[in-house]
């Protein structure tokens, strides 16, 4: 990275519009692979859902009827705005794709789906698409720290950091200027949006939410391209973010070492089909059965020792009435884990409403936690106390969940993953052109120009 550019200009614009590929540690490349393969696997699963194609109906009926950008999963291919706008929508619903701990932020749902349009469109390289992604995640998950815990509590920060990521990932495929990127930031900024309010009744918003921030934050780098400009300081304006959407924006969190601190590197897989919140007790308390050898059918009572940001969004949803609203109720996660030892695709479909779970998800509870809520954002801590039915009362701590930096999955549980999800959302994808489509990604950066995916 070079800088010589005006002063007035972010350094986070600078960053995210000079950033090479040489500039990235190869371990952070490594697992910008990584992620990329995660993503994949998390479109094709949800690419069939009835959100998503609703969107993607829409997006596909603006035209045109063919054209250079893959639609993952349809087979056919469009302008970059309805693929970004139907890749994101997929990436989010099944509940599987990345997140940032420190942000609470899901990067790969509207980095990937805009940057890969936008790289087929122009013929991209494989390793500039993945600088544009890294690029993007960077970007992201600063804004997403910027914002603090108080907006989370209102706003989804995949759909509004998410804007400034996909501007950020697209800007640098179109070499934006510092200026230029910079303009995106003030476009993508106002048009961020996002609120959790859907939870109480289960709507479709969460699959719109990636949808429109992938393509806003499209839109915005390519009307930045054209000469269109935006606010200066879309951040801490008067009438910027901060003001509008923060109570705690700290603006140092924008700049954290840049060019040093990998954020990419930083960002968590998802193991159990469900919102984040519920990993870390659901890890928990799958490790205290696995060590006093405990059955659903021995647990009495379950208390959930969680973080504030876990009471505002799991909290609303107490008596889930479809499978997504499921995937934020605690007991409905724990009930599953208990009875399958894992809360996965298949476990959700079939079971969230059974007796079974539903008897035991009455049993679980939420309580906030001292401890836990002083490590989150930065540490997501699991702590459970199980009563069994037998009077004995344990105690189960989880402190990296799986799928944690610390505790992640390896290539070949990437591979697994990616390639059980595409089984679950495309059973037509015969399941040697998923594999193939996953060793070609394992090798994208060495392609001189990304094609599609799926061949």
């Amino acid at each position: 990275m070079k800088n010589d550019t005006p002063a007035a200009v972010h350094p986070l614009a600078v960053f995210a519009a000079t950033l090479d590929w040489q500039d990235v540690p190869v371990p952070v490349r490594r697992r910008t692979e990584d992620l990329l393969v995660d993503w994949f696997g998390s479109v094709l699963a949800g690419q069939g859902a009835r959100p998503v194609r609703s969107i993607a109906d829409f997006a596909l009926a603006q035209g045109p009827e063919a054209g250079p950008c893959e639609v993952l999963g349809h087979a056919r291919g469009s302008a970059p705005m309805a693929a970004a706008m139907a890749n994101a929508a997929a990436s989010h619903v099944a509940e599987q794709d990345d997140v940032h701990n420190g942000s609470v932020f899901h990067p790969a749902a509207v980095v990937f789906a805009p940057a890969l349009a936008v790289a087929q469109q122009r013929g991209a390289s494989g390793s500039d698409f993945l600088a544009a992604c890294v690029a993007g995640y960077e970007v992201g998950i600063r804004v997403g720290e910027f914002l603090g815990r108080s907006h989370y509590r209102v706003f989804h920060t995949t759909a509004t950091a998410g804007t400034l990521a996909a501007a950020a990932a697209v800007g640098r495929l179109l070499r934006l200027t510092p200026l230029q990127m910079q303009h995106a930031f003030g476009s993508a900024g106002t048009q961020s949006a996002g609120l959790w309010e859907f939870l109480a009744t289960g709507a479709d918003s969460k699959q719109l939410h990636t949808a429109h921030a992938a393509t806003a934050g499209l839109m915005a780098a390519c009307l930045a391209q054209d000469g269109f400009t935006g606010a200066a300081d879309i951040f801490t304006g008067a009438r910027g973010l901060a003001a509008g959407m923060s109570t705690d924006a700290d603006p140092s969190r924008l700049v954290d070492g840049l060019g040093t601190r990998w954020a990419t590197a930083e960002t968590s897989f998802k193991w159990h089909a469900s919102c984040r919140h519920t990993h870390p007790a659901a890890d928990a308390l799958l490790q205290l059965m696995q060590a006093h050898k405990l059955q659903a059918q021995d647990i009495a009572e379950v208390t959930c020792h969680v973080h504030q940001g876990a009471l505002d969004v799991l909290g609303p949803v107490v008596s889930p009435v479809t499978v997504h609203q499921s995937k934020f109720s605690m007991g409905t996660v724990l009930a599953l884990v208990a009875r399958f030892g894992h809360a996965g695709l298949g476990e959700f479909d079939a079971g969230f409403l059974a007796p079974e779970t539903v008897a035991l998800r009455e049993r679980v509870t939420m309580v906030l936690d001292a401890e836990v809520d002083a490590a989150y954002p930065r540490r997501w801590i699991g702590k459970v106390t199980l009563r069994t039915t037998d009077g004995r009362v344990l105690q189960g701590r989880v402190d990296e969940p799986k799928g944690d930096p610390g505790n992640t999955l390896s290539r070949e549980e990437i591979t697994a993953k990616a390639l059980r999800l595409a089984a679950y959302g495309s059973p037509a994808l015969p399941a040697d052109a998923a594999a193939a489509a996953v060793e070609r990604l394992w090798g994208i950066e060495q392609q001189p120009r990304v094609g599609w995916l799926l061949g």
